[in-house]
């Protein structure tokens, strides 16, 4: 038992040590996609409502939905081995068997010749010796009398019988295994002719019986040829169909060529065999890679990160199965219709998942993928994978510039039209009938749009929790002005509201000119004070003229509070499970800067020697993407901008680039891959939103006139009312 308790432990850990190793779980992941592919492209989950078999009554009418020439494999298979069959055999003849023949014969005869010439044997002992010499059975009497006869005869049966059998062997094509008896029987017919004496027409008869045998061989290789050459010449037995024609009615029999039309054209499903489900196995696997390999040499970051590979397989394997679903659809009432359910299997929603979630680029090569997947699972139909591959990358490209929630539906929208218009060329392309094209691809081109838009929008939220990733969609809800924290930031920090929306504008185009994520920009800079909500009237923004409490306070004390609202922010935003990317924004907009007016304050204080910059620096981290980094400095630039009395184009511009400068000096951007080429358009991106935010304003000459003249009365009043109070 402790042997086996040590074993199980061993086992135990192996395995679990096994688990935790990262390429053997993205190895069994990948086996158990691979195997999953397999399954749903090679097997049908929803079993045929009949079952037809070779002389059954066909339970309803079937009909072709489309045209198809196709070969009669069978039929070709059984003409061509008639063909072989009646091909001319070719033959060889085998001159040593004529001599071998021959020498029977006059090996026989001699030892006959021998025994009737021996005078020291009687009669008697000639007949046994006789018995005992003759290979084949003749009647005693005609041994008797055979004894009794003399060589010289025997001789000239020989010389007889040896010509005869020369004539026959070496007549025409011979002696073959086909033709022995009829030669036998020639030969019979011939020594019968010659009458020869009573005993030697038997014993001639019994020689040709025993030792005649074939000279003419079949050549084997002559003959394959010429069989080979008589297949080839037999063309294949093809079959065509037209779309609408009537394959075989209710009540008839069922027959092999009516079987064979309904599975060429899938109306029926053949189980699927052994080398088929290698061949898909295979092909799938070759796919996979491929993936890997686009994703290693493309796009490194998904290929590292396990989690974003299963999301992509995941997708896949949901949109193949609502495919397959699709494609067992069969509404009995319109076969011409369901036989064209392929059209509706929304390709489209993988690509536009993948897009928002992972890769535009890779959604593109999912589309292709899922597209060759289609024309299998359907029969090798090609016109399906078409359809598929247009709408799909219609809709990865209609969801690129998403902007708000309702491009999803306008995307969804598009791919419609995309389908309605590749389903009608591939319909004018099939040849199909006109009506049913025009009906058919207004109805199942607008179904796929439709289905593929609904499946993006609910399976967005599921992937993004599950697999942490934020999309467009969950950027565009956040920063929605009705969201509970932006509304709370409204109504208890104004002014923080308003200068985040600045800041926004600032980092969005910034975001933009750079090519960056500007909805994840913009996001976090509304979002980038939320914590000073919790003290709002710390902070200038929010005083609104009120009593500065910063004066009761200590210059470290007031520095606490400032920089204690990113650590609530990052609670705040955790709360309310923001997404990480905002979180990371909020942590690093003020990075490592120097809280500069109190601690130039400090300084004036009574013991400066005693102050140290560390104790007026945000705890940071500094900005360690992009993102983080265009939101610190958009916050920077609006707050100083704001606080100029005469904001010039020409102060805007030195303050902005002065302020970008300084954050550069003081090591800010470290971690960050901004460069000095991204730092020169993120400055000109902010000098053209700030022009036309601090643009100079018009004066209106009739507004100067009425305030000069309400100051003139004014000041009449109260000429009037001194006088009076005297």
């Amino acid at each position: 038992m402790r042997v086996f308790s040590r074993l199980k432990d061993k086992l135990t850990a192996v395995l679990s040590f096994l688990i935790k190793q990262r390429k053997v779980r993205r190895g069994s992941a990948a086996v158990l996609f691979l195997l999953l592919f397999t399954l749903i492209m090679a097997f049908d989950f929803v079993p045929e409502r009949v079952d037809l078999v070779v002389g059954q009554v066909s339970p309803k009418t079937y009909k072709a939905q489309k045209d198809l020439v196709f070969e009669y494999e069978e039929k070709t298979t059984e003409m061509r081995r008639i063909a072989a069959e009646k091909a001319e055999k070719i033959y060889a003849k085998d001159p040593q068997v004529i001599v071998a023949v021959q020498t029977d014969i006059s090996d026989l005869c001699s030892k006959v010749s021998e025994i009737q010439g021996d005078v020291g044997m009687d009669t008697e002992a000639k007949i046994s010796e006789l018995k005992s010499v003759l290979p084949f059975v003749m009647p005693d009497e005609d041994i008797s009398e055979l004894a009794r006869r003399q060589p010289h005869d025997t001789e000239a049966v020989e010389n007889s019988l040896n010509n005869l059998v020369g004539g026959v062997m070496l007549a025409g094509d011979g002696v073959t295994q086909d033709n022995l008896e009829e030669a036998k029987n020639a030969l019979y017919n011939q020594i019968s002719a010659l009458s020869p004496a009573k005993p030697y027409d038997r014993f001639s008869n019994g020689a040709v019986g025993r030792f005649l045998r074939p000279n003419t061989f079949i050549n084997y290789e002559m003959t394959k040829k010429k069989q080979e050459e008589a297949m080839a010449a037999v063309p294949p037995a093809m079959i065509s169909v037209k779309e609408g024609e009537k394959l075989i009615g209710e009540a008839e029999i069922v027959t092999e060529e009516h079987l064979v039309k309904l599975q060429a054209l899938g109306l029926i499903r053949e189980k699927p065999q052994v080398t088929s489900i290698l061949g898909i196995f295979l092909l799938v696997g070759m796919l996979m890679t491929s993936t890997l390999v686009f994703l290693y040499q493309q796009n490194r970051d998904i290929y590292k990160h396990a989690g974003h590979l299963y999301l992509l397989g995941m997708v896949i394997l949901v949109v193949m199965g609502v495919g397959k679903a699709i494609i067992a659809i069969n509404v009995t009432q319109w076969p011409e219709f369901s036989a064209q359910f392929g059209y509706m299997v929304p390709i489209a929603a993988a690509g536009m998942i993948i897009a928002l979630l992972l890769d535009s680029r890779l959604a593109m090569l999912v589309v292709a993928i899922l597209s060759l997947m289609l024309g299998v699972m359907t029969g090798n139909q090609l016109r399906f994978g078409v359809v598929g591959f247009i709408g799909g990358i219609t809709g990865v490209y209609s969801i690129s510039k998403l902007s708000q929630r309702s491009d999803l539906m306008r995307a969804g929208i598009v791919t419609s039209g995309a389908n309605v218009v590749a389903i009608f060329i591939m319909g004018l392309v099939n040849g199909s009938p006109l009506a049913l094209l025009i009906s058919s691809s207004l109805a199942l081109g607008l179904i796929n749009g439709i289905l593929s838009s609904i499946l993006t929008n609910g399976l967005l939220p599921f992937l993004e929790n599950t697999f942490r990733i934020t999309s467009p969609v969950r950027l565009l809800e956040i920063s929605n002005p009705n969201n509970i924290l932006l509304k709370k930031l409204l109504t208890e920090a104004p002014g923080t509201y308003h200068h985040s929306i600045i800041v926004g504008n600032l980092a969005e185009a910034a975001a933009d000119s750079l090519g960056d994520d500007s909805l994840l920009v913009r996001a976090g800079a509304y979002y980038h004070d939320i914590g000073k909500i919790k003290r709002p009237y710390f902070f200038i923004e929010n005083q609104m003229g009120a009593e500065n409490p910063h004066d009761k306070l200590t210059p470290s004390l007031s520095t606490l509070i400032l920089t204690s609202h990113v650590k609530d922010g990052v609670e705040m935003a955790k709360e309310h499970k923001l997404p990480q990317g905002i979180i990371d924004i909020i942590e690093q907009h003020h990075g490592t800067s120097l809280v500069s007016y109190f601690y130039h304050k400090a300084l004036e204080s009574d013991r400066p020697g005693t102050v140290t910059e560390e104790e007026f620096r945000y705890e940071g981290p500094k900005p360690r993407s992009r993102a983080a980094a265009i939101v610190m400095l958009a916050d920077a630039v609006e707050a100083a901008v704001r606080s100029l009395q005469s904001p010039t184009q020409g102060r805007v511009e030195g303050l902005v680039r002065t302020i970008i400068k300084d954050k550069l000096n003081d090591g800010q951007l470290e971690e960050c891959d901004l460069t000095f080429k991204d730092l020169d358009v993120i400055a000109n991106s902010f000098l053209r939103v700030l022009t036309g935010v601090f643009h100079s304003r018009i004066e209106y000459p009739e507004a100067n006139k009425e305030i000069e003249r309400r100051k003139v009365n004014g000041g009449s009043r109260k000429q009037l009312s001194g006088k009076n109070s005297c």
